[in-house]
């Protein structure tokens, strides 16, 4: 007996993969996986009720405690894709690695999803499922198939499906995001009604103050109440949430070349991102940062690609690591206006000294402030000498003399 894994949520694409893949594909048994990172409750019932109907034996597996886990290693990296914390692109190796676990532990010979082709998924799906024996399938992208052919099926099979009618907008929810696309919002210039956000209320003038608490780059509680990575980030979905943080629309260059407008909500996230920022800036180094800017634009690209396993990764989070020993403390979060603003920050590892950066104190240590005198003469030096050069080229016959003190020029 040949048996496929499918990637199930229950929805019109899905459900009319499973009698593709037993008509046209040539299987005898379908077998469905749902990945629990963190969906809304209805999500699953939708999947277990289609499952059902269809005769489909389904396996829903818990992966919030890994996801988490890979948010917080994001928060760590500063991880962002032009603008936005990444959410789904972090979600689905993680769901595509439990989808694997599950088909070999059942014998299978393949593995499908019902990704399009014009989408990221199909990308980060595949390069973890390419690294088994397993073939892998993909029968709306390999059939070419359209929504509006999808639809005639699903009612021509009598699938259990409402016409493929799940609503205007499509969305992805887990824990660390929540996307919604498609519909009227495709065109950029659709201002986006409020009834598309769920987790984040309107801003208002209410304001609230919360302490977050890192160790090793890593949140770990909230206002001195220690969490695990789920609790933590719901915590803050929640509360973050009430006050409008989170929001983001955005044009998105998608791996393809597709350029695609999503709606995006991230109140944990943001709040969490802010926070570690402020803390690295207190502790960290100049070098620091400057240079760990690129590793986190490095990491953050390989996270939106869905290859966080890759080599290119463990060399990075090698400095991640490093950098991060330091990056404990507290840093303070003000919930105002839609934002959260960090407005304190406190930690042992502080590269920051008040006296020394007070106006109100003469020396920096045992350095004085002429001392800086010096610098400043050389400070520019080579810019003022290029200056004088251009400026002699471009016309003027006069000998150029360029005082060494940084004083006026003689000519």
């Amino acid at each position: 007996m040949t048996r496929v894994a499918l990637a199930f949520s229950g929805g019109l694409d899905t459900t009319i993969c499973v009698p593709l893949l037993e008509e046209e594909y040539g299987y005898d048994d379908v077998i469905g996986v749902t990945v629990d990172v963190g969906q809304p409750a209805s999500e699953f019932d939708e999947a277990e009720e289609t499952a059902e109907a269809l005769g489909l034996d389904h396996y829903v597996v818990d992966a919030r405690a890994e996801f988490a886990q890979l948010c917080l290693d994001g928060v760590r990296a500063n991880a962002t894709y032009q603008g936005y914390p990444l959410g789904t692109a972090l979600a689905r190796p993680v769901i595509a690695q439990a989808i694997l676990e599950v088909a070999i532990e059942n014998d299978c010979d393949a593995l499908a999803h019902g990704c399009t082709g014009k989408g990221n998924d199909q990308l980060r799906f595949e390069a973890v499922w390419r690294d088994s024996d397993l073939e892998v399938f993909a029968p709306i992208r390999e059939l070419g198939l359209t929504r509006e052919w999808e639809q005639e099926y699903a009612a021509e099979k009598n699938l259990p499906v409402e016409g493929g009618n799940e609503g205007d907008w499509s969305i992805d929810t887990n824990i660390w995001s929540r996307s919604v696309e498609g519909d009227e919002l495709e065109d950029p210039n659709y201002v986006p009604p409020a009834d598309i956000y769920e987790w984040t209320d309107e801003p208002s003038g209410e304001t609230e103050e919360i302490e977050i608490t890192f160790e090793k780059g890593y949140p770990v509680a909230v206002d001195g109440d220690e969490m695990d990575p789920v609790e933590l980030i719901e915590h803050l979905n929640e509360l973050a949430g009430s006050y409008g943080v989170g929001r983001t629309d955005s044009m998105e260059d998608r791996m393809l070349g597709l350029k695609v407008r999503e709606n995006y909500e991230h109140p944990a996230a943001t709040t969490l991102l802010n926070a570690h920022e402020a803390l690295e800036g207190l502790v960290l180094t100049q070098e620091e940062r400057e240079f760990k800017q690129l590793i986190d634009q490095r990491w953050s690209k390989k996270g939106y690609e869905g290859l966080v396993d890759a080599p290119l990764v463990d060399a990075l989070e090698g400095f991640i690591d490093e950098t991060q020993k330091r990056v404990t403390g507290t840093v303070k979060i003000r919930f105002e206006g839609g934002q959260a603003r960090p407005v304190g920050r406190d930690s042992k590892y502080a590269a920051y000294s008040a006296a020394h950066a007070s106006f109100d104190t003469e020396t920096v240590g045992k350095i004085k402030q002429e001392d800086a005198t010096g610098v400043a003469k050389y400070h520019g030096f080579q810019r003022r000498l290029a200056k004088k050069v251009t400026e002699d080229e471009d016309g003027d016959d006069e000998t150029v003399e360029l005082a060494t003190d940084g004083g006026d020029q003689e000519r």
